[in-house]
């Protein structure tokens, strides 16, 4: 084992089918070319995309190692050995970067607890884009992930996040799974209050990109966005 730890390296990866000269840094893509060790959410997509980089040396031959929601607390410390031996290692998260509502937080957890040198990379985060392009509040704000599920857990939590959005004059931000979207937006709509501003934001940095902010009226008196199975990002913000 080396005295030396290696480095924890964050790679973002691209959101969607754009390529990646178009949102990541040559230096981001040379660093990724260089690694051969790797913690992923699902290797097939993590090797479609290092070979989609052209990667310096055959797929075949890159250690992939998975961490994602199903990962056990004890096999996340297992996934330490390749640094603390001294090899750099590479996370590369499903879409965006990693650590940001993605499992990858606890191995970074993990190497800041054993002195690892962590260094995050430059790339696309559909939160952040998504924030930038609304038009709403960016000095503060909170990302709250997925809502829940049943319907009035949902209409309670929606009634939550406006009631706080207005007391602190906050931006709410949360997702939904891709065939949920049109359910998600259907109960804002219903829910909010007709001033409340909401942003929906879909297939960031795609072609077929659309960042939209309305108050919930506006948005009542206009067609349905096409949002099923589109990944969508949602940002609210009530009137105080």
């Amino acid at each position: 084992m080396s005295n030396t730890p290696g480095t924890l390296y964050l790679i973002p990866c691209t959101l969607g089918d754009t390529p990646a000269a178009q949102v990541l840094p040559q230096h981001v893509i040379d660093i990724a070319r260089k690694l051969s060790h790797f913690v992923v959410e699902q290797p097939k997509t993590a090797r479609q995309f290092l070979s989609a980089l052209k990667h310096e040396q055959p797929i075949q031959s890159l250690h992939f190692a998975t961490l994602n929601e199903h990962t056990a607390p004890e096999e996340v410390k297992e996934l330490l050995a390749p640094l603390l031996a001294g090899h750099d290692v590479g996370i590369i998260s499903e879409a965006g970067c990693p650590g940001i509502a993605d499992p990858g937080a606890d191995l970074v957890n993990l190497a800041q607890c054993n002195g690892i040198r962590v260094v995050p990379l430059v790339g696309p985060s559909s939160i952040l884009l998504a924030l930038m392009a609304s038009g709403l509040n960016g000095q503060c704000f909170a990302f709250h992930g997925y809502l829940p599920i049943t319907e009035d857990e949902r209409k309670k939590a929606i009634t939550a996040l406006e009631t706080e959005s207005a007391k602190r004059k906050q931006t709410q931000l949360f997702i939904e799974t891709p065939y949920r979207n049109e359910k998600m937006f259907n109960a804002l709509i219903t829910q909010c209050r007709p001033k409340t501003l909401l942003c929906v934001a879909t297939d960031i940095t795609s072609p077929d990109e659309s960042i939209r902010t309305r108050s919930i009226a506006q948005w009542k008196s206009r067609p349905m966005p096409q949002l099923n199975k589109h990944p969508s990002i949602f940002l609210l913000l009530a009137a105080g």
